[in-house]
């Protein structure tokens, strides 16, 4: 278990032979579009490969040449940025998820540190929060007298009482003014001054222009012997623009819920077995081997293996398995399941990072933390979109002194443009509709590893599924039973007790279904395996052999009527074993890989959703075409070699499709990789997990079309938010910039501006969240167990 307090440097992905990754926590990115500046800061140090900055996350995922700098660098150049960044070089709850998760809340900042950076230097998002909020009260408190005895207020609202002191109206409102603007929008001056040290340009410079030109132009008027001032406007815009902030950082505090629920999941403390004793210690320091006692109804503290007891283990939380998960001696378990019943002994077995839960919350964590192709564009847009208020606010400004009008009305005009069009809504499109469809697939134990991959599963019209170990369970099992002259049970008795001596696998599909069906238990003697053929071996005084055409052949038992089942049994794609009992053929037994109870339900809810189904598979056609008439398939790829089926996939790629590849095994990486996104099924091979873009817990089919219709949901969020953004900002600026104004009379004061545009972003947080409420397919109500299953995090 890592501590806290210790660098963590080995989580960093990092290859030899070239550029590594970290993901630093970066704390006081408080507005959307900040971000620029730690890119651009960051984008332009030597060694820089690239920056992604989450203000969503709180993080900035950097890839550097590790020859040429080094996270020391990273963090001092964030620093220089304004902003604090953490000691580990990735967050803490990725590295070290046991961890308490409010531990950087409770992290309190120096006034120094909070006031050399705009007060939200080492803020936790809680901590912003409120930050926010006192602001907007001072905001609120001091702009309501202002309002009163401003223009507004005498002539429009009919206010007459005069100044406190004898005091000018102006005056007094300059003085009431003054912990306006130099507190509450304080954070708008120091994020500008960032942002033009950084060369780039962002909202805060907008708002600071626009209060900045109102206040000081109210200023000079006032120090002048008084006139016509706008120190309603420049607070009044305060108070609306932090309002709508404070409002917007609320719902992108639930954006992270799942991370929040899944670092939730793990317990504080473990008891450990110490000299026979139980000890209660620290889950941070469980090593690897400690033997842990897990009590009936608490949770595992960490991954390991069962040596002694039995139980039931519900691991919903970290799985989405929905049914408790047997578990016995030699079983694997998680860390952060319950133990509903037994008690147990584990053997710890992976601690820290390495287990399942920490490298679930970092592909969850790498997802979210990762920019979607449309935010690419949507960045350049906001930096063009910044560029386009300030020289449109200087073009208001100028046309409307041009023809005539006063310089109060046209700087009205000019701050008002330059409000209106702040890209806060632009920079919150995507990582909000991100963070909230990569929790939601969490929920459900689909890991998407990146957002390319969820917005990618969104536009796949083709799904390709491996059949066995995918669509099928990947062992044999009965699936029907041919009898004649004998009795069923009797049948299967006998079967099963030369079955049970064998270590083939068909033998033990047998043996397992003759327990199932309650078959009474005997006990062969003389048994003899004839390898290739079967088996034979007396059984309650009857001599009994099971196997195929060839074992008959050599024992020279005649099937007569049977053989015409057992060839209907082989077309069928099944596997036919025969039984002979006393030299004569009394059964024929069917075998065949087994479907998944939910792969019926995962190609209905495919079709449903308009994505064709092709299944790929190595085995003879027959089997295939078995499956496929089972389950409805639409098109049948059979007797594939392992290293032609990433072949198909691109034949597919090239006849127009966009291809998904499902697949377990390690003959289905290659195939994984050339897919537009790859998904492997959570019990596959490691291989094949490392391949994958998307990854299924539950080894559950069906949790394929709820991937393509998370992603789906997800497109959509960004696309109505991209689209809100862009449309708002096309419909305001002429309002804003009086262009109705001589026809309409529609004039908006830079206040209403400022409502409207925090509205906008505020907007756009809450539409990401209704993700939430996505309707994806129906669970089944049985699920199928699934095994535990360790995930190895991308590189």
């Amino acid at each position: 278990m890592s501590h806290p307090d210790q660098d963590q440097s080995r989580t960093i992905r990092r290859d030899e032979r070239g550029p590594a990754t970290a993901v630093l926590e970066v704390t006081g990115v408080d507005w959307a579009s900040s971000k620029n500046v730690t890119e651009a800061v960051l984008g332009r140090r030597p060694g820089v490969l690239a920056v992604d900055a989450n203000p969503v996350s709180q993080t900035a995922t950097v890839t550097y040449d590790p020859t040429t700098t080094d996270l020391t660098h990273l963090r001092d150049w964030v620093r220089e940025c304004g902003y604090h960044c953490a000691g580990q070089s990735v967050p803490q709850h990725i590295c070290d998820p046991m961890a308490q998760p409010d531990a950087r809340d409770r992290h309190a900042a120096s006034p120094h540190d909070a006031m050399g950076h705009g007060g939200h230097g080492e803020m936790s998002m809680a901590d912003m929060v409120r930050d926010m909020r006192n602001r907007f009260l001072v905001a609120v408190l001091l702009s309501v007298p202002i309002l009163l005895w401003s223009p507004i207020g005498r002539e429009v609202i009919g206010f007459e009482t005069a100044a406190p002191f004898g005091l000018r109206d102006d005056v007094f409102s300059l003085l009431l003014s003054l912990p306006v603007v130099f507190y509450s929008a304080w954070i708008f001056f120091d994020g500008a001054w960032r942002a033009l040290r950084a060369r780039t340009l962002d909202m805060m410079v907008l708002v600071a222009v626009a209060v900045g030109a109102g206040w000081l132009y109210s200023l000079g008027v006032t120090l002048t012997g008084g006139g016509e001032v706008f120190y309603e406007a420049a607070t009044v815009l305060t108070a609306f623009v932090l309002l709508g902030h404070w409002f917007e950082m609320r719902a992108r505090g639930g954006a992270n819920d799942a991370i929040r629920t899944l670092l939730d999941l793990a317990p504080p403390q473990a008891l450990v077995v110490r000299d026979g004793e139980p000890v209660e210690i620290s889950t941070a320091d469980v090593v690897v081997g400690d033997l842990l006692l897990v009590r009936p109804g608490t949770k595992i503290a960490t991954d390991g293996v069962v040596e002694e007891g039995e139980s039931e283990l519900d691991e919903s939380m970290v799985t989405g398995e929905s049914l408790p998960v047997h578990k016995g001696p030699g079983d694997a378990v998680i860390g952060a399941t319950v133990n509903t019943s037994g008690t147990l002994r584990v053997r710890a077995s992976r601690i820290g990072a390495d287990t399942a839960l920490a490298q679930i919350v970092a592909l969850v964590q790498q997802a979210q933390n990762s920019k979607a192709p449309g935010q690419r564009l949507a960045d350049k847009a906001a930096f063009w979109l910044v560029l386009v208020a300030l020289v449109g606010g200087v073009g208001t400004f100028l046309v409307w002194l041009a023809v005539g009008a006063s310089v109060q009305t046209a700087l009205l005009f000019a701050i008002t443009v330059v409000v209106i069009t702040c890209p806060d809504a632009l920079g919150l499109a995507t990582p909000t509709a991100i963070m909230v469809g990569s929790g939601l697939g969490a929920k459900r134990g689909i890991l998407f590893k990146n957002a390319t991959a969820l917005e990618t599963s969104a536009r796949i019209d083709t799904v390709v599924m491996d059949k066995t170990g995918t669509l099928t369970k990947g062992e044999p099992e009965v699936t029907e039973v041919v009898v004649e002259g004998i009795d069923r049970a009797r049948l299967l008795a006998l079967a099963a007790a030369v079955e049970r001596e064998s270590e083939h696998p068909l033998a033990h599909a047998v043996a397992r279904y003759a327990d199932d069906e309650g078959a009474p238990a005997l006990r062969a003697t003389g048994f003899r395996n004839v390898a290739g053929h079967g088996a034979v071996a007396d059984v309650d005084g009857q001599r009994v052999a099971i196997g195929n055409r060839r074992l008959m052949d050599a024992e020279g038992i005649t099937l007569g009527s049977l053989a015409d089942r057992r060839d209907q049994v082989a077309a069928g794609g099944r596997t036919a074993v025969l039984v002979a009992v006393d030299d004569r053929a009394v059964g024929v037994v069917g075998i065949a890989d087994a479907v998944r109870e939910t792969s019926s339900a995962a190609v209905t809810a495919l079709h449903d959703a308009g994505v064709a189904v092709v299944m790929l598979t190595g085995d003879n056609e027959a089997t295939a075409q078995r499956i496929a008439d089972e389950l409805g398939i639409d098109t049948v790829i059979a007797e594939v070699l392992p290293e032609d089926k990433s072949t198909k996939v691109t034949e597919l790629q090239r006849a127009g499709r966009r291809v998904a590849m499902v697949g377990d095994g390690v003959n289905d990486a290659p195939a994984l990789a050339a897919a537009d996104i790859g998904i492997a099924i959570g019990t596959g091979t490691d291989v094949a997990i490392e391949t994958a873009d998307v990854v299924l817990m539950r080894s559950d089919p069906l949790d394929v079309p709820t991937a393509l219709t998370i992603g789906r949901g997800t497109l959509r969020k960004m696309r109505q938010n991209l689209g809100w953004a862009v449309g708002y900002n096309a419909i305001a600026l002429p309002i804003a910039a009086g262009v109705f104004e001589p026809a309409f009379g529609l004039v908006l004061r830079p206040e209403i501006a400022a409502l409207s545009m925090s509205g906008s972003s505020f907007l756009v947080a809450v539409n990401a969240l209704l993700l939430k409420r996505l309707r994806l397919p129906a669970q089944p109500s049985q699920p199928e167990p699934t095994p535990a299953r360790q995930l190895q995090p991308a590189g």
